[in-house]
């Protein structure tokens, strides 16, 4: 079982969160003020990860408030990953056998710009980075290439269900949400 949960964690997590070292400016560092969300979330999400033909699964819990994002990691009913970001700090904690590429920062980035608003995102990238949200689609580029595309099938961004296509990484997250109010 121990084997299985750290397999499915290290394909989910490295699939979804890890950067790639041998491209630059592999990651925009983006830490975004929790507040800029406009308000205040808590939402379970089901992930599922496609790359490279193989499809895994992850259970997440994410509450943003004002102060703070709060992130819980599951696989197999177990804690692999917590996150908590107050706007200044981010503090995690990861399970023993989860891989080191799979970093904290990459993963509140990820959460940040799916589901901020476009100007709150806008505002924070460095002079080559655009994102320029068209309907229900968000789309991330660098020097005028795109880097990511992200559907949205409901409104507000953290309803119905959310496809995140890492252009770059080559890897597809769909994110399910179900609202925990």
């Amino acid at each position: 079982m121990h084997a299985r949960l750290t397999a499915v964690v290290a394909a989910l997590l490295l699939s979804a969160c890890a950067s790639a070292p041998k491209q630059p400016a592999a990651r925009l560092g983006l830490k975004l003020p929790p507040a800029a969300l406009g308000t205040s979330i808590s939402v379970q999400q089901h992930l599922k990860v496609e790359r490279q033909g193989r499809v895994d699964d992850l259970d997440v819990a994410l509450q943003v408030e004002p102060d703070a994002v709060d992130v819980v990691g599951l696989a197999f009913g177990q804690r692999v990953l917590t996150l908590h970001y107050d706007g200044k700090e981010l503090t995690s904690w990861r399970h023993l056998m989860l891989p080191s590429q799979v970093r904290a920062e990459d993963v509140l980035e990820d959460i940040q710009l799916t589901l901020w608003p476009a100007d709150a995102v806008a505002a924070a990238l460095p002079p080559e980075w655009r994102v320029e949200e068209q309907g229900g689609i968000r789309t991330l580029t660098l020097a005028g290439e795109p880097v990511m595309r992200i559907v949205y099938s409901g409104n507000p961004r953290w309803s119905g269900t959310v496809v995140l296509d890492n252009l770059r990484y080559h890897y597809k997250l769909t994110i399910q949400f179900a609202a925990t109010e």
